[in-house]
């Protein structure tokens, strides 16, 4: 295990379930790009990335469509400027260690606290329809109908993602917290009964970085459909823009930007001087129609020469794939130096 710990392993990845979008940028890729300058100019760690494909099992059917996700994912990645060369980047599916050490926390994973966990209350709220208080619930009603054990597991396979490679930092928004708490508890658990074999790791939140708000006003999400594609044609961009709503007020009135999609969208991609700028002019005057044009072109710039890459890199899909896997051929010794202490430590290994 000390050798395992010597350096700082920051890890993160993305679920293979939906085309890119801008939450995605802001919330997991432009902070894993970050971490990799940081620790590739101060030469103080490991910086891992990966593509969760086993996770998008929970929710996509469609074995065309997640081999696309994948792909696209992971042209958006090396397009952003990721290095395969000096970081860990690779395929969840690749590393099949990941899954067997799933199986054996989920021996140690209490199951009062993965009912706990947000996405599968939800779920249960949504069957029960707690929120419906005039609906006439059946006693009968199953609080579980249509809930996988893939969805009710998806925590340790989480946390076998990042337990199998010992990570120390894992960069996640505020409401991704849940998922590295179990993570350390489940690790916890394991230590308990079988002795120090895990580093717990700490959640790493950035207090400056807001969650996106959607087309529709709600989290950016593809579970809402109100996402933004990082490489969508600018002409689709500005499209996808002016379908938010906004009040009846004239150009000449001042604006509030205050919970305004719009200002706070730009907020995310305008520099200091930029968002002033427009704050000013939400203050003295200016039209919805100019702020959503003025939106739909800073998204547009902010991702110009990376769509070259990225489409160069769509229509020579075998670039990526090779990226892919010397990532795993990379990563994996760890994974399985890993799973050898973990047989090693509950009678395993013979």
């Amino acid at each position: 295990m000390k050798e395992i710990m010597k350096e700082i392993r920051v890890l993160t990845g993305i679920t293979s379930s939906g085309t890119p979008h801008i939450g995605n940028y802001m919330g997991a890729i432009k902070p894993a790009l970050l971490t990799q300058e940081h620790q590739s100019h101060h030469n103080n760690g490991q910086a891992m990335y990966f593509i969760a494909d086993l996770h998008s099992l929970v929710k996509l059917w469609d074995p065309a469509l997640r081999r696309q996700y994948v792909l696209e994912i992971a042209a958006t990645w090396l397009a952003l400027g990721l290095n395969p060369k000096k970081t860990y980047f690779y395929r969840q599916s690749d590393i099949p260690e990941i899954s067997e050490l799933a199986w054996i926390l989920t021996t140690v994973a209490s199951k009062g606290l993965l009912n706990r966990a947000h996405a599968y209350k939800a779920l249960v709220l949504e069957n029960l329809n707690i929120e419906n208080k005039n609906s006439n619930l059946n006693p009968n009603q199953d609080p579980d109908h249509g809930i996988t054990m893939g969805l009710f597991n998806y925590p340790v396979l989480m946390a076998a993602d990042i337990l199998a490679f010992q990570a120390h930092k894992i960069p996640v928004g505020k409401d991704q917290i849940q998922h590295i708490e179990i993570a350390r508890d489940i690790g916890a658990r394991f230590n308990y009964l079988y002795g120090e074999t895990f580093v717990l790791p700490e959640a790493a939140i950035d207090e400056n970085l807001a969650l996106l708000p959607g087309l529709d006003g709600r989290k950016m999400s593809k579970s809402y459909q109100n996402t933004i594609p990082i490489f969508e044609e600018p002409k689709n961009i500005q499209k996808l823009i002016n379908k938010i709503i906004t009040n009846s007020q004239l150009p000449s009135e001042p604006k509030k930007t205050e919970d305004c999609v719009l200002f706070q969208l730009y907020q995310a991609f305008g520099s200091p001087e930029e968002i002033n700028l427009l704050k000013n002019k939400y203050e003295t005057g200016i039209g919805w129609g100019e702020i959503k044009k003025i939106l739909a072109e800073k998204i547009s710039s902010t991702f110009e020469l990376a769509r070259e890459r990225y489409l160069f890199l769509i229509s020579h899909p075998h670039e990526v794939e090779q990226a892919l896997q010397e990532g795993a051929a990379r990563a994996r010794p760890l994974a399985i130096q890993t799973l050898e202490l973990v047989k090693s430590a509950c009678g395993l290994k013979y």
